[in-house]
């Protein structure tokens, strides 16, 4: 990347945004029972439109419909077991971004086949944390690992952590904005990976896209954070934020490497 980050991304973000609220693409979230609200609060708050069927009936067509996919597997029920393959096929014959979310997939033998087989549809970006990761790939989050599985699979790998990692093999950065209350509201991880489908939805380049929506709810997270008592009311400031972020604001609050 010979573009520096610290500059370039922060604004990228800000345009970003911007079309969002401008363009409002369509993300099908296919994500877990609790994370359906606040992904599509979170997507409506930024700018976009969710939906969330998980009907195996339905989820062509709306994959179909819509500018982005998001497959989390937080809750593998049978319909969500069924609708996952399809939605996944329906993008790639459509050419549509997809988002991998491997949810757990340290915690679960079928789960984790689950997520292996999804990663051979070649999705536009994986978002994990480390356990997930390491569940993944047989190998800790260490940078080279995670490039090295990057560049095997021809994907943006996102891992999560105090400080998030983004790698499409050749290019690494880290978003170091967010705060601990984020750890506080149930699904704001799952919610927050709907944001990056939305993106590349808007930006080819995975890399800039991914890294550009961690840096966004990274600063919102910081912001609603200071006027927050707790959990509770840190999730609908964390939303008001996001809703008014603007360039300026990411300009100045920006933490990239």
């Amino acid at each position: 990347m010979t573009r520096a980050p610290d500059t370039f991304l922060p604004a990228l973000a800000g345009t970003l945004l911007e079309r969002l609220r401008s363009e409002r693409p369509r993300v099908h979230a296919i994500t877990n029972a609790a994370a359906q609200t606040l992904t599509a609060n979170l997507l409506l708050a930024a700018g976009g439109l969710p939906s969330l069927t998980v009907a195996p009936e339905e989820v062509a067509a709306f994959t179909s419909r819509s500018a982005a996919l998001l497959v989390n597997l937080g809750t593998l029920d049978g319909d969500r077991l069924a609708a996952i393959p399809q939605a996944i096929a329906t993008a790639r014959a459509h050419a549509k971004p997809w988002v991998l979310d491997p949810v757990f997939v340290e915690s679960s033998p079928p789960r984790l086949e689950l997520a292996r087989a999804s990663l051979a549809g070649r999705p536009s970006v994986l978002r994990c944390n480390a356990s997930e990761f390491m569940a993944l790939a047989g190998n800790d989050a260490a940078p080279e690992a995670v490039q090295a599985f990057a560049s095997a699979h021809g994907t943006v790998v996102v891992v999560t952590g105090a400080a998030d990692v983004v790698t499409d093999g050749a290019h690494t950065l880290r978003i170091e904005n967010g705060h601990p209350l984020m750890t506080r509201v149930t699904a704001m991880g799952c919610a927050g990976t709907a944001l990056i489908a939305a993106f590349t939805a808007l930006h080819d380049n995975a890399l800039e896209a991914a890294a550009s929506a961690l840096l966004a709810t990274g600063v919102a997270g910081e912001i609603a954070a200071r006027g927050a008592n707790g959990p509770g009311t840190f999730q609908p400031a964390f939303l008001d934020v996001l809703f008014n972020l603007d360039t300026p604001t990411l300009v100045a609050c920006g933490r990239i490497l």
